[in-house]
């Protein structure tokens, strides 16, 4: 049976289109599929199981709908959503995965991420997320009111945004030996993940094996869903007209 991979969705109720999107696609063509995984930043950003407003709950409803009706649908936190929690997935009946989880496709051995660890030469990104994944951090984040979530988070994502605005492509990329590590520290020939928004198949090779790291793209002018078959991978686009 298929299963499909999206990344990158980073649904927020200024992009409707993105929403609404996703909101077909789980009513639609997911319910094609055996299982739904969805690796990492599902949203633009989330403070928390209990800051969910009239946008979100859409997405969880919608959810929750999905997994009710049979389906099994797994999220693997991203660099966006990593707060979220217990309560989400008892909310929608979404699986939460820990980064760098491995699991069996068609036969093959997969090793699953988000991506951001494998972009191992943005050393400022990595000493941010280092901090921000304490627990001390995120246990007196989440004790503030959602206000003052809510601004922290969008000064926050103003400052990544400016960061970012000067760094090379290259520094933002994964690095190769990076991917080469997590391939041969889990024993896999086959890595899927996101975050780069660069969608592609790549072929490489680990020990003298080949091996293959598909990216998953963003959904920013379009849908992007890798399709798992007997037949193999294959990235498609969604329309959001």
């Amino acid at each position: 049976m298929t299963a499909l991979f999206v990344s990158d969705l980073h649904l927020d109720a200024s992009r409707p289109a993105a929403t609404d999107c996703f909101l077909r696609f789980l009513a639609g063509p997911a319910r094609d599929a055996g299982t739904l995984y969805v690796l990492g930043d599902l949203f633009e950003a989330w403070i928390g199981d209990d800051a969910a407003g009239p946008h979100e709950r859409a997405i969880l409803d919608a959810l929750r709908r999905y997994t009710k009706a049979g389906y099994r649908c797994f999220l693997l936190r991203g660099n966006r959503d990593f707060l979220v929690g217990d309560l989400f997935a008892a909310d929608t009946g979404v699986g939460l995965l820990a980064d760098e989880t491995r699991i069996e496709l068609a036969g093959n051995q997969a090793l699953l991420m988000h991506g951001d660890t494998l972009c191992t030469d943005d050393r400022s990104y990595q000493a941010y997320r280092r901090l921000v994944h304490r627990p001390a951090v995120q246990t007196l984040y989440l004790a503030l009111p959602v206000r003052v979530r809510s601004g922290l988070a969008a000064y926050a994502r103003r400052r990544s945004m400016a960061a970012n605005a000067g760094k090379s492509a290259a520094i933002m990329d994964v690095n190769p030996s990076a991917v080469v590590d997590a391939l041969r520290r889990h024993a896999v020939s086959l890595l899927i993940h996101g975050h780069t928004h660069r969608p592609a198949v790549h072929a490489l090779e680990v020990d003298g094996r080949a091996a293959r790291r598909i990216v998953l793209g963003a959904w920013y002018e379009q849908g992007s869903v890798l399709h798992w078959t007997t037949a193999g991978p294959e990235l498609r686009n969604l329309s959001f007209g």
